[in-house]
């Protein structure tokens, strides 16, 4: 069947002969727009081009009015706090209306951040103050706009949304680290038996780097800068040479944009804070995944059952099967996400001489970035919410496994000075299997040991080798995460 048959046939409505219009996310090209549109539901606020065009506006809007009451001009003479409160009302309005007629104006002129000026301008005349227009932009190249913009969105993400997104993801798996603290469960290293731990204190290890993570994010101090075309003032200092415009730039930028003040760039914010808070989404972007892999290979092996939904098919063809699709959904989406974290990590610290505009359209897949993160983390959660420990499993796998006690038995002859400790174990154990009587048998051997300590490593078995994994769980996650 050719494209263009195929096309008819999915359009063709067969029962009516009529056109059957499909829905925008049946249409879309990205998943995230299509197939997870709850996506695009919660990011566009911060980085679709509408967000991007209303901070614009606002960070205009904002320089006006911080001009007006910083600089003694006579075009100012006059303006009283009603009048900067309609001005002000240009950004706090700002909507679709708003932002159609902003692209209607981008249409003639060809440039985005211009556009946005030229709105302001009209706005201002429709209010009666015209004869402000000329401060409108006052001293400013686009990159002092738009990068203040920017600063402004990805904070309102990060505070807003992903730190949020992380908490209650840190939160569900130390809640299962909690509940599951004091079971034990078979470790493996290189995909062997090795000595036990618990659940809780394996889920309790993502805790502690995902904390880790979310403290070093918040360190990322967002920086933006306001000092023109090549960021020397040139242009406010020939108009008001009185004045200290690197003062004024901090003060707007830290007062009114609530960013930190980048004091020397060239006509670009450099965008060295961008890319270390790329790399640390990369990074727990990573360890998300990392944890995915473990919740598979868990289930995989049975440690883990999966709660079963009404109606959910597992396999087109294979009825029985409980698939850990939610992991696996996490980890495709960061495999597609974490490459362009990197790439725009990577390109964005670059700039031509003063300034080149690649950074410009490489910055406007931030949405699809933080997109894929943010579906990661959902996934995962749903994931984790579907899980159930399968006790009988893990204590099985652990009563099969009694060559683990090699180590606790050659750890203690090493305390009485047996020089061959190590030796007789291996002889002992090494790709034999082991059962409980073949360990009490060798310990029993074993004269130099005190009695406690004999009696002690009779009494212990693959369930009771666990140190302090519990205690371990439950100190780490109470400091970290808030469990009602």
């Amino acid at each position: 069947m050719g494209s263009d048959t195929i096309n008819e046939a999915v359009m063709a409505d067969k029962t009516t002969d009529t056109k059957v219009i499909l829905d925008k996310k049946y249409k879309a090209i990205c998943p995230l727009d299509g197939r997870y549109d709850r996506i695009e539901d919660m990011l566009w606020p911060y980085f679709s081009e509408y967000a991007l065009v209303k901070a614009r506006v606002f960070v205009e809007v904002k320089w006006l009015t911080f001009l007006i009451k910083n600089i003694d001009t006579p075009v100012f003479v006059g303006v009283e706090d009603e009048e900067i409160l309609m001005i002000e009302k240009i950004a706090n309005s700002f909507d679709e209306k708003a932002f159609l007629r902003v692209k209607e104006i981008e249409s003639r002129t060809n440039h985005d951040v211009k556009a946005g000026e030229y709105y302001v301008d009209e706005q201002l005349e429709a209010i009666g103050m015209g004869n402000l227009k000329c401060f409108v932009h006052f001293g400013l190249t686009s990159e002092d706009v738009t990068n203040l913009a920017y600063s402004i969105l990805i904070s309102d993400f990060h505070d807003k949304l992903y730190a949020p997104l992380l908490d209650e993801l840190m939160n569900d798996i130390g809640a299962k680290a909690l509940e599951y603290a004091d079971i034990p469960m078979l470790a493996h290293t290189h995909g062997q038996a090795a000595t036990p731990t618990t659940v809780g204190k394996e889920l309790a290890v993502y805790v502690h780097r995902l904390n880790m993570q979310i403290v070093e994010l918040d360190c990322c101090n967002i920086l933006g800068k306001l000092n023109g075309a090549t960021g020397n003032y040139a242009a406010f200092d020939i108009a008001f040479p009185e004045l200290d415009w690197e003062e004024l730039a901090e003060s707007f930028i830290t007062c009114e944009i609530c960013a930190e003040f980048n004091p020397i760039t060239t006509q670009i914010e450099s965008h060295d804070y961008l890319a270390k808070i790329l790399d640390t989404v990369a990074h727990i972007n990573n360890i998300i995944r990392d944890l995915d892999l473990d919740m598979w290979a868990y289930i995989s092996r049975g440690y883990f059952k999966q709660k079963k939904k009404d109606g959910e098919v597992g396999s087109s063809t294979m009825p029985h099967k409980v698939n850990p699709i939610d992991f696996e959904n996490s980890e495709g989406n960061i495999k597609v996400g974490n490459p362009l974290c990197r790439a725009l990590s990577d390109e964005l610290v670059r700039s031509r001489e003063q300034r080149d505009l690649s950074d410009s359209t490489v910055q406007r897949n931030l949405g699809l970035i933080f997109g894929y993160a943010v579906q990661a983390i959902l996934s995962t959660r749903k994931g984790l919410g579907k899980s159930v420990v399968n006790e009988q499993a893990i204590a099985k796998d652990l009563e099969n496994n009694y060559a683990v006690l090699a180590e606790p038995i050659q750890t203690v002859l090493r305390k009485y000075g047996v020089p061959d400790a190590y030796e007789q174990l291996k002889d002992l154990t090494r790709g034999r299997e082991i059962t409980k009587e073949d360990i009490h048998n060798f310990i029993e051997t074993l004269d130099m040991l005190s009695e406690d300590d004999k009696k002690r490593l009779l009494e212990l078995t693959p369930s009771t080798y666990i140190g302090y994994a519990a205690q371990l769980t439950k100190k780490w996650v109470v400091r970290y995460c808030s469990i009602s």
